[in-house]
């Protein structure tokens, strides 16, 4: 198999001129540089790139962790990170973790290994104390309020999102208020969760556990929530669903049974999905795109930096 060496020797040029042709250095003549790509061409020399990785400290790939690569949310997170990694010439590498402990575990490990430079965790399944030990060994970049530890975050206000949420509703009349959730723990979930009970305390509101519905992530997951509903004694009049899909397939599921939307249960999505604007679904406008490019440049930046994005109430029928 060819090496530098034998490139060098082919050429009539030193192994440090070989070198600088295939890391593109500016500063080789047009007559050395031609000598070399003459040589490669010949000897169909192919550059041995975890040495070249090696030498550079660098593997010009950023590692994303997200549980699911179809739903509509993270879907546009991985655009935004995509669309950046591309124009800084990145690649990706993606774990889908389904929220598997031991999948994100394993994409911390290639972090350690050094089989990329960075990872940008979209939505996290292990405990701060395990991220917290890799840290040491790369850039790891998260997706929530990391409230002032020391990594890198973009985020929304979460617990501000639903606490403001709650009291738009309770100002048009509504006290049983239910919502529904990808899972129940998980940071996003515990910050809903505080708002949730500081909104029913303040508002001397009673507490009922089977107003919060979890595993809804999906449009075909309305049916479920929808069936639990209707079999309630007194079920809640406005629910705070957090996926525009879930949203939609309750609208849909209400239309086909006769359930008055806003009268009888008001609906209230997340993230303004087109599928939102399309059935005039009242949703929460979470910047997305512009979140995930924010995270890969944080990924690569040496700087450790916290970013809120602002999120936007889009009032339509439902509501």
């Amino acid at each position: 198999m060819t090496n530098i060496k034998d490139l060098a020797r082919m050429a009539g040029v030193s192994v440090t001129t070989v070198s600088r042709v295939l890391n593109n250095h500016p500063y080789v003549s047009k007559e050395k540089r031609t000598a070399v790509l003459e040589a490669i061409s010949e000897s169909n020399y192919e550059q041995n790139i975890n040495a070249v990785h090696l030498s550079k400290g660098k593997t010009q790939m950023i590692g994303v962790v997200l549980p699911f690569s179809d739903h509509p949310y993270f879907a546009l997170l991985l655009k935004g990170i995509a669309k950046e990694a591309l124009e800084n010439n990145y690649k990706l590498v993606l774990f889908q973790t389904d929220y598997m402990e031991s999948r994100e575990l394993e994409a911390l490990q290639m972090l350690k290994q050094k089989q990329i430079d960075s990872l940008i965790i979209c939505s996290r399944t292990c405990d701060w104390s395990v991220i917290k030990e890799y840290l040491q060994y790369g850039r790891i970049v998260l997706c929530e309020d990391v409230n002032g530890k020391e990594v890198s975050s973009t985020f929304v206000n979460q617990y501000k999102i639903f606490l403001r949420t709650l009291e738009f509703l309770f100002q048009k009349g509504h006290e049983k208020i239910g919502y529904c959730i990808g899972r129940k723990t998980g940071p996003s979930s515990k910050l809903r969760a505080r708002a949730y009970q500081e909104f029913l305390v303040k508002n001397n509101l009673t507490f009922q556990e089977k107003y919060i519905i979890d595993q809804c992530n999906y449009f075909e997951d309305a049916e479920k929530v929808m069936d639990i509903i209707l079999n309630m004694d007194r079920p809640p009049t406005a629910l705070i669903v957090t996926s525009d899909q879930v949203a939609a397939g309750i609208v849909t599921y209400c239309q086909k049974q006769g359930v008055k939307i806003p009268e009888e249960l008001a609906i209230i999505g997340f993230h303004n999905e087109p599928i939102a604007k399309m059935m005039e679904i009242s949703s929460i406008e979470i910047p997305l795109f512009d979140m995930g490019k924010n995270l890969l440049q944080q990924a690569i930046s040496k700087d450790i930096t916290n970013k809120e994005m602002f999120f936007h109430f889009i009032e339509r029928s439902t509501v």
